[in-house]
């Protein structure tokens, strides 16, 4: 059995980790609040701009613009890796890491060669481990306050890189907020950018949606010219945005659970602490009372 000072020694070194991941909870909630203030305003645009971009698309024709058109061998394939730059935020970081795998590896068993685009330090280090080439990285990015202008220089390098035919496709893997309790990893194809899906509920039943009749002007040609492109920096922003909520609540949950745990340690070591007091106790009083006797015997 451990002797009363150990324990003692380790009580006061749970307790101290206890006050870190106490506050670094605190931390996480105080940001997660104004993530996910911003990513639900952004939402709505977001899901509306690629809404009415699919609507139009669909009644213009896929050779409306280059954006919207397959090509017929895909050869090369652009992802874009959205993940965090810090740890202590359970799996987080390993579900999307996980999914980026899973698809290169499927990619590569058909021949097609599979490059990265890097949001955050830990998708990042996973793909220098692993020997794919990094197109480009951002750090510092994911987690902290950031602008629209992030999503636009990135969006246009990658709308940019589709259209001098340098990939075939453009996939973005990102961790869709559910809420604080579940965050799901996704992966989503941006370019060419595919067509507007359908309704579940009216799918199954062999209908097609009502699509929107929208008045464009100048031509519709020339505002999907315009239009697609900055749809690519929305979806982009919208992703960062989820990453980033979805980042502060993986971990508010995670030093959340790791405080819970502290306190069942403490109170464990605490219940050692007292049985080896006790038995140290009963030890002394042993001594005292066979010493008492051997005196009175003599």
């Amino acid at each position: 059995m451990a002797t009363l000072k150990e324990v003692k020694t380790k009580i006061a070194a749970v307790k101290k980790t206890k006050q870190i991941t106490k506050a670094m909870n605190m931390v996480a909630t105080s940001k997660l609040r104004g993530a996910q203030q911003k990513m639900d305003a952004f939402r709505p645009y977001a899901i509306k701009f690629a809404e009415v971009l699919g609507s139009l698309a669909e009644k213009a024709g896929g050779e409306a613009s280059p954006l919207l058109m397959p090509r017929e061998e895909v050869k090369k394939i652009h992802v874009i890796l959205c993940t965090s730059d810090k740890g202590l935020c359970a799996g987080f970081n390993s579900h999307l890491i996980s999914m980026a795998e899973k698809f290169a590896k499927e990619k590569s068993e058909q021949s097609i060669e599979v490059v990265f685009t890097n949001f955050g330090k830990k998708g990042r280090n996973w793909c220098r481990r692993n020997g794919f080439l990094i197109l480009g990285e951002h750090l510092g990015i994911v987690g902290t306050k950031f602008g629209f202008n992030i999503a636009t220089v990135s969006g246009q390098k990658a709308v940019d890189g589709f259209l001098d035919e340098e990939y075939d496709e453009v996939y973005i893997i990102y961790s869709e907020f559910i809420s604080r309790a579940r965050q799901v990893p996704v992966l989503k194809q941006i370019l060419p950018i595919p067509p507007i899906e359908l309704p579940r509920e009216e799918t199954t039943e062999g209908k097609k949606p009502y699509l929107a009749e929208h008045i464009c002007e100048p031509s519709t040609d020339e505002l999907l010219g315009d239009m697609l492109p900055k749809n690519i920096c929305v979806q982009l922003y919208s992703a960062l945005l989820e990453t980033s909520t979805s980042e502060h609540a993986a971990r508010m949950t995670a030093m959340d659970n790791a405080t819970k745990a502290c306190n069942d340690m403490v109170d464990s070591l605490t219940l050692t602490y007292n049985k080896a007091r006790q038995a140290a106790i009963t030890a002394d009083l042993m001594d005292i009372v066979g010493g008492a006797e051997a005196l009175i015997k003599g």
